[in-house]
């Protein structure tokens, strides 16, 4: 469990997405559902590493240890938001019974020349945003994915809908083609979504309190916001069973300000405060969580060097 979490292998590969893909757009959501059963159950026995790390992590938010099937509920939970993206990708979203709350804000906040950076993490669906599509058609989206992390996924989601490539903002590329593919977002009013729990190889990382124990978040998302000078919400679609989603916005900052020189403890309270946001979050859907890998190893190794972002932000000011 030493291994960063890129490493990890993409579970199932292209036959079985396009057999889910194939299943659950022809026969249904229910026969889709039907199978996440057998579905579960392989990955239950096939991926120990996953296993343990869900183990862990349920043992750690509930406090005893995990039992089997809590585990199996785990991963049937992530499986079904898997199955869920076909429906949510092609334009099925009033199917969903999605409760939103803290839109108002968001709106007050929008405006045409400046855009907006939602900060989410790997919980939850975070397709469930697409709602915001019905109410303000006229906003724009980028979503920031790394396309070779899982390609069959990549492959999948731009299959079902052709419209998500034209909006993505590649993660996978150098970072500062990133960083200025973001900064052109944000000068046309777009929302952009960035994850912020897991940091790419190479880049710096700052250790927070998070479910009672040290863990590494990365500084790139927090830098970045600081360069871009744009609002900064937190943005999760937590999953109730079912067709039910929660879609949450938390405004974390009017505007992220970090000084060049001593910013650390400022930058590490602002990272402190968004792992404390998360934790309520999780804490109130704890199947949401999908990190399937040791996030609480800070013995694995880490490459210390500066992210791009942080490069980035140190010219700019300098």
């Amino acid at each position: 469990m030493s291994e960063h979490w890129s490493e990890h292998r993409e579970g199932g590969g292209r036959f079985a997405l396009w057999l889910i893909r194939t299943i659950g757009l022809t026969m249904g959501r229910r026969v889709g559902r039907f199978l996440l059963y057998p579905i579960t159950l392989y990955f239950f026995l096939r991926r120990r590493g996953e296993r343990r790390a869900s183990y862990e992590y349920l043992e750690r938010i509930f406090g005893r240890p995990a039992s089997a099937w809590m585990v199996m509920r785990h991963i049937h939970c992530f499986a079904a938001t898997i199955l869920d993206r076909l429906y949510l990708l092609t334009d099925d979203l009033r199917k969903f019974d999605v409760r939103v709350s803290g839109l108002d804000e968001l709106h007050a906040n929008m405006r045409p020349d400046r855009g907006m950076l939602l900060l989410g993490a790997h919980v939850g669906s975070f397709e469930v945003l697409r709602v915001m599509s019905l109410q303000r058609p006229d906003v724009k989206m980028r979503v920031v994915l790394n396309t070779q992390q899982t390609p069959a996924m990549t492959e999948l989601l731009h299959a079902l809908n052709p419209q998500i490539a034209n909006n993505v903002i590649d993660a996978s590329r150098p970072g500062h083609e990133v960083v200025f593919a973001l900064h052109d977002a944000m000068l046309e009013g777009a929302l952009a979504t960035l994850l912020g729990d897991r940091a790419r190889p190479g880049e710096k990382t700052i250790v927070v309190d998070f479910l009672g124990s040290p863990a590494h978040f990365p500084v790139a998302p927090f830098l970045i916001a600081s360069m871009l000078k744009v609002p900064v919400v937190l943005c999760l679609g937590m999953y109730r069973g079912g067709r039910c989603y929660d879609l949450v916005f938390e405004q974390l900052a009017e505007q992220l300000d970090l000084p060049r020189r001593g910013r650390e403890p400022e930058l590490r309270a602002f990272v402190q405060r968004y792992a404390e946001r998360l934790e309520h979050h999780v804490r109130a859907h704890p199947y949401n969580w999908f990190n399937f890998y040791d996030f609480w190893n800070l013995e694995s190794p880490r490459d210390t060097q500066p992210a791009v972002a942080d490069a980035a932000l140190s010219g700019e000011r300098g």
